[in-house]
């Protein structure tokens, strides 16, 4: 079957997503199909929070039939094969075919490897449904089956959990697992204190070349201070991955080491996604950058086709590199449904302006970092909520968010996760006389009061602007004539 669309969007993550919703959001009214492989949407930033069971999974992954009820957006779950940039054509896995006025590539981008051997068939990603359900799983089984072994050697491999690249993933993962791994440990009568979490990587620091960089002292301050310390194993190159233990290299040594653990987690890298490699015979090489991604104008045109707009992971930006955060996604996404309505109207698209609000880490269960546009660092628990408030708030829709945000109010006000007591031993003090009970009070309403205001402060500093907000549609309004 051939059909025609006026847009088409492959690829339904934040770029496609929020392409698709803003246009219905300016009342564009030309059909729209969005196409992508999976059922559900994945908020990315918050898999943490569906690994630690600290939101559920309908509020990480909710499914696109729920973000689009009451938007007229067609949905294909199907994987698109083939794309003919010159004949404006594109073929499904499914068979259909499609031609398109206006095309817009966000796929995104895939796990890459570095071509280490085994660790694509051995080691945990962590950028899907699946791969935080998966990892879940399997974490909690090694932990069940250390409780009951008596082999030692044995003990020690489960109860290693290694994660490769100490970029933002890295670090979050290892600091999440540091305060979660202990607490579901000790359920099973465990010693927490034989946790292992080992964060390895290929560069001599932490956040190296990224938009975090700057938050890396209290990064590692975060990393050292968890229920379980994280170790670092820094300067080193992985060079294999197997079922119960990985290879590394110091990078000024020829020794190759050996780590016993039955859990390593890939963060290390990024490939191009293959629909995108299989345009490369129909885009000239010097419209591609270094790594095989097609270089866009600053309105996130390719070059040669002004029909096709790309953004995200699968493009590059000319002379406008973007780090890959949501917020640069979402906005993107704003700015090539703007200049799909101007070019319908006749008009010339613009740049798209993106601008960064600011960086938000988790570094632990109810604990993060926050950088307000390069100038204010906030840590601990403010930074936590200021994170969580933020992301929620950027939800798809509207209904989902106020849905996400209950959900999450309820798990912080009924299920706050507490740090468990490793090798603490209780110590008793003194009862406080009159006077100390009434300053202890008086410090206690300051440090409530105090934060509750920088909190706002700092939500209205980061949340999205007013212009950028999708609301519902407007209802169908039918004129029935006299």
């Amino acid at each position: 079957m051939d059909a025609s669309h006026p847009a088409i969007i492959v690829g339904a993550g934040f770029t496609g997503l929020f392409t698709a919703l803003h246009l219905r959001h300016q009342h564009d009214l030309r059909s729209i199909l969005l196409i992508d492989p999976q059922e559900r949407f994945v908020f990315k930033p918050m898999l943490y929070e569906l690994l630690t069971g600290e939101l559920s999974e309908d509020t990480v992954c909710p499914t696109y039939q729920v973000l689009l009820q009451s938007y007229d957006i067609q949905f294909v779950q199907d994987s698109v094969t083939k794309i003919d940039l010159s004949q404006q054509h594109l073929t499904l896995a499914s068979g259909s075919g499609y031609t398109y006025e206006h095309l817009v590539l966000a796929v995104g981008s895939i796990q890459g490897y570095l071509g280490t051997e085994g660790a694509r068939e051995h080691a945990f990603a962590f950028r899907t449904r699946e791969n935080a359900i998966a990892l879940k799983r399997h974490a909690w089984e090694c932990l069940q089956r250390a409780s009951q072994t008596k082999d030692e050697a044995q003990r020690r491999s489960l109860l290693t959990f290694a994660i490769v690249g100490a970029g933002p993933t890295g670090v979050e993962m290892a600091a999440t697992l540091a305060d979660l791994l202990p607490s579901w440990y000790v359920k099973f009568g465990g010693n927490a204190r034989e946790i292992r979490i080992v964060l390895i990587n290929h560069g001599k620091t932490i956040l190296a070349e990224d938009v975090n960089e700057g938050l890396k002292e209290q990064a590692l301050h975060a990393l050292r201070t968890r229920v379980v310390p994280v170790e670092l194993i820094l300067g080193v190159g992985v060079k294999a991955v197997d079922v119960d233990h990985l290879e590394y290299q110091p990078a000024s040594s020829p020794e190759i080491k050996k780590l016993l653990t039955q859990t390593t987690i890939w963060t290390a890298g990024t490939a191009v996604n293959p629909l995108i490699q299989s345009l490369a015979s129909q885009i000239t090489e010097s419209r591609l950058d270094k790594h095989g991604l097609p270089l866009v104008t600053p309105t996130l045109q390719l070059l040669d086709f002004p029909t096709v707009f790309a953004a995200g992971d699968c493009a590059d930006v000319q002379s406008q590199h973007q780090p890959a955060l949501a917020q640069v996604a979402y906005q993107q996404g704003a700015s090539i449904a703007h200049n799909l309505i101007a070019l319908a109207k006749g008009a010339s698209p613009r740049p798209a302006q993106v601008s960064l609000r600011g960086t938000l880490m988790k570094l632990g269960m109810g604990n993060g970092v926050a950088n307000l546009f390069g100038k204010v660092q906030i840590t601990g628990k403010p930074a936590d909520l200021i994170r969580s408030v933020t992301y929620l708030e950027l939800l798809p829709t509207p209904l989902h968010d106020f849905k996400s945000t209950t959900d999450w109010l309820k798990e912080e006000t009924f299920h706050r996760y507490h740090r468990p007591r490793v090798g603490l031993e209780t110590i008793t003090k003194p009862p406080l006389s009159a006077a100390e009970k009434r300053v202890r009070s008086r410090v206690k309403a300051l440090a409530i009061v105090t934060p509750v205001v920088f909190l706002i402060a700092a939500y209205f500093g980061l949340r999205t602007p007013p212009s950028e907000q999708l609301k519902p549609p407007p209802p169908l309004v039918t004129q029935t004539k006299p």
